[in-house]
């Protein structure tokens, strides 16, 4: 369930009731009438207006972001793969398996002392 006062996005309009999609609103109430089949009654304030709606016909502003984030990140990572000839990353990207991210080895913090006997070793041999 959204929390009031939670900005949405208006992603349908299954009732045909005019909605603007892909404006934003504000959830300012819970419709409780168990008969209706409304759920939220959202503010649009672009406008004017309130507006009954319902849970299919918005969605939260983050996940919208986060999808968008996710596609434009396998946008990238195919024209990546085409441009380097790396049929192997195109073909997991294509698949919607994971690909893994590239790590920085680890480096591990050595003592000065530590270091100078590794240098008198190299050099020693």
């Amino acid at each position: 369930m959204l929390q009031l006062g939670q900005k949405i996005i208006i992603i349908g309009d299954n009732l045909e009731q005019n909605l603007p999609i892909g404006e934003y609103g504000y959830i300012i109430a819970y419709e409780r009438n168990a008969d209706n089949v409304f759920d939220y009654v959202v503010r649009i304030p672009k406008t004017n207006r309130h507006v009954f709606v319902t849970v299919e016909d918005i969605e939260v502003e983050e996940v919208l972001f986060a999808q968008e984030a996710d596609r434009i990140e396998r946008e990238a990572l195919i024209d990546f793969a085409l441009a380097t000839k790396n049929e192997d990353l195109f073909k997991r990207v294509m698949n919607g398996e994971p690909v893994e991210t590239l790590q920085e080895p680890t480096k591990e913090v050595t003592s000065p002392e530590d270091f100078i006997k590794q240098i008198n070793l190299k050099a020693w041999i």
